[in-house]
């Protein structure tokens, strides 16, 4: 297993460890902190797995499929968390997941027929604007930050439509597949 493929099954790893303290306040005064540095790392090995997998021509079918699985787990595990903590509500869960699945039949379609797809740049932008979201729903300052946080929100239920809506214009031959 290369080290872009590391990372992301170490992202994978590090979601129960944020769920626990995210619903439990272990932490104590510093579960904030500690919620958003398990957070942030998990996170940032995303951006890093990619990087390295482009700059030294790691890319696997490992990595094209678990990497955007990975990314499914840590986002989604801290936004049904936020769900239970009362700091997002529930219907923005519902499109985010809704569309994972979604994606998630068309890869599995595609798979079956020997096709792997790769996430495109909307799915990108869509990913990095949710973990921009629950990074702010987890330092939950108030005042502005708040307005920023609604923003993000928003801006992060716009990216999933649209990067599901390209999605699927790309991938249309996919449906197709089955008869």
């Amino acid at each position: 297993m290369n080290t872009p493929n590391k990372l992301t099954v170490a992202r994978m790893i590090l979601v129960p460890f944020l769920v626990v303290f995210l619903l439990t306040g272990w932490g104590g005064e510093a579960n904030r902190w500690i919620c958003l540095a398990i957070f942030v790392a998990a996170s940032v090995t995303d951006w890093f797995d990619g990087h390295l997998a482009r700059k030294y021509n790691l890319i696997t079918n490992f990595g094209k499929f678990m990497d955007p699985l990975a990314d499914k787990l840590l986002v989604c595990s801290a936004m049904i968390c936020m769900i239970e903590v009362d700091k997002l509500p529930a219907w923005v869960v519902i499109i985010i997941i809704g569309r994972e699945f979604i994606i998630s039949g068309f890869r599995l379609i595609a798979a079956e027929n020997g096709i792997v797809i790769a996430a495109n740049y909307w799915g990108k932008f869509k990913t990095v604007s949710q973990m921009i979201m629950i990074i702010l729903l987890m330092l939950d300052f108030g005042g502005v930050f708040a307005v920023l946080t609604q923003v993000f929100i928003w801006l992060s239920v716009a990216l999933t439509i649209i990067s599901l809506l390209t999605y699927i214009m790309q991938n249309r031959k996919v449906l197709s597949m089955q008869e």
